[in-house]
C-alpha cells in the first residue's frame, strides 16, 4: 500500500498475488480496529508552504493560552504540549513560502505579549514517515528486539557518499485540488463518491484530478500508521539530532529510517539536522539517550535535542486550504493575528485564566 497507494486495493492484490477480496478482508479488518490508519504527506513546496517546528517555552500561569495564541494564524498543523528542555507546546505549521519572516514576528509577539518566555523554530524539509520493521518482530513470541548495540554501530560508521534524491516534477493546482488533498490528509482511502459529493463533481471528473495530483508529484508520500507498541507503556519524543557532516545527516536518515521506534524524519532547512519523532516502551527510553550520548561522543553527532510529547493532549488539523483563493493565492496578514492575539490575551486576562479542566485516564496499577 505504501508503494502502491493506498486505494488500489486490486494492483496490490496482483503484486502480492494474494487474492482481492482477501486483501480487502484484512484492511478492512484492521481498520475497523483501529490498527491501521493511513493519510498522506501531501508535497508542501509544490502548494508553496514551508513547514515549521515551533518549540514555545510558556509562562508559567499561562500554559492555558498558549495553543490559543499558536492557533490564531490558521496554518497550524498539530499542537502537542511538551516536556523538556522547552516545557510547554511543540506545534507544526505550513506557512506561505515568502510569509516566513513574518510568522517568526508573529511568534516573537507571542513571546512578548507574556503568554510564553522563549521559541524555537526549525524550518523543515518534506517529511518521511517509515513503516515500522517488522523484521524486529517475534509473531510467535509477540515480542520486538531492539538492538541497540547494532544500530549504534550502523550509526556510528562512516558515511556513504550521496543522499536521497527528490524529484522535482512541475504542476499547477487549484481550490478543488486542495480540498482532494486536505481529505486524503484525513484519510488516505477517501472514496471517489465522497469527494465526487464534496465538490459537486463527476466521478471521472475527480479520478482525474486525483491521477493528475499523483502524476505530478502533489502526493509525497503514502502513510501507514501502525503502532508498534502499546499507547499505555510507551512514550513519543521529538528528536533534534546535529550530525557533524552533510554526509552524516545522509547516513543518520537512511540507518534511521529502518528503526522500528521511529515514526517520521524531517531535514532541517540550512543545517545538518534532522527532526526526529520517535516513539518506544518507556522501558528502553534510557536505552535510546545512552545511544544518543555514545554517538556524541563518537562525534558522529555534535549535539541533541529532546522534548516529550503528551499524546493525550494531541491538536491536528489538515493544511489551511480555506486561506487560499485561486485568483490571489495564500492569505496571511501578521495585522489581523496581532490583533487577535491582542484580544484573547485581554479576555483571558479578564476572565482571570481560562476554566481548568483535567483529563479522565485510568490510573494503571502494578503489582
Amino acid at each position: 500500500m505504501k508503494k502502491y497507494g493506498l486505494r488500489n486495493l486490486q494492483l496490490i492484490a496482483d503484486k502480492t498475488k494474494i487474492p482481492r477480496p482477501t486483501v480487502h478482508a484484512r484492511v478492512s479488518k484492521l481498520e475497523k480496529a483501529g490498527l491501521l490508519r493511513t493519510w498522506i504527506h501531501p508535497n508542501y513546496s509544490k502548494l508553496g508552504l514551508v513547514r515549521a517546528m515551533v518549540l514555545l517555552t510558556t509562562r508559567p500561569g499561562r500554559e492555558l493560552l498558549a495553543p490559543e495564541a499558536l492557533r490564531i494564524p490558521g496554518y497550524w498543523l498539530r499542537l502537542i504540549r511538551c516536556l523538556g528542555k522547552y516545557n510547554g507546546y511543540y506545534s507544526t505549521h505550513a506557512i506561505p513560502f515568502e510569509k516566513r519572516w513574518d510568522f517568526e514576528q508573529y511568534l516573537e509577539k507571542i513571546v512578548a505579549s507574556g503568554i510564553a518566555t522563549e521559541y524555537r523554530v526549525l524550518w523543515l524539509g518534506e517529511a518521511k514517515s517509515p513503516l515500522p520493521d517488522f523484521d524486529y518482530y517475534d509473531a510467535k513470541k509477540k515480542t520486538w528486539t531492539l538492538d541497540w548495540s547494532r544500530w549504534l554501530d550502523e550509526l556510528a560508521a562512516k558515511p556513504l557518499q550521496g543522499q536521497r534524491k527528490d524529484t522535482v516534477l512541475s504542476g499547477t493546482f487549484d481550490k478543488k485540488d486542495l480540498i482532494i488533498l486536505k481529505e486524503l490528509v484525513k484519510d488516505g482511502r477517501t472514496k471517489l463518491t465522497k469527494l465526487a459529493s464534496l465538490l459537486d463533481m463527476t466521478v471521472p471528473a475527480v479520478k482525474y484530478r486525483f491521477d493528475n495530483l499523483a502524476r505530478s508529484g502533489f502526493i509525497h508520500e503514502y502513510v501507514i500508521d501502525m503502532l508498534p507498541f502499546a499507547p499505555e507503556i510507551s512514550d513519543l519524543y521529538e528528536m533534534i539530532l546535529d550530525f557533524k557532516t552533510r554526509e552524516g545527516l545522509f547516513h543518520g536518515e537512511r540507518v534511521l529510517a529502518t528503526l522500528p521506534i521511529v515514526r517520521t524524519l524531517s531535514r532541517v532547512e540550512g543545517s545538518n539536522s534532522l527532526s526526529v519523532r520517535m516513539y518506544l516502551p518507556r522501558t528502553q527510553s534510557n536505552n535510546l539517550f545512552t545511544l544518543l550520548s555514545a554517538l556524541s561522543r563518537t562525534e558522529a553527532l555534535t549535539g541533541f535535542t529532546s522534548v516529550l510529547l503528551d499524546p493525550m493532549t494531541i491538536q491536528t488539523q489538515t493544511f489551511s486550504y480555506k486561506s487560499y483563493e485561486d485568483n490571489s493565492g495564500w492569505h496571511y496578514d501578521n495585522i489581523e493575528y496581532f490583533e487577535e492575539l491582542r484580544k484573547v490575551s485581554s479576555a483571558f486576562d479578564k476572565k482571570d485564566g481560562m476554566q481548568v479542566t483535567f483529563q479522565n485516564a485510568a490510573v494503571p496499577i502494578f503489582q
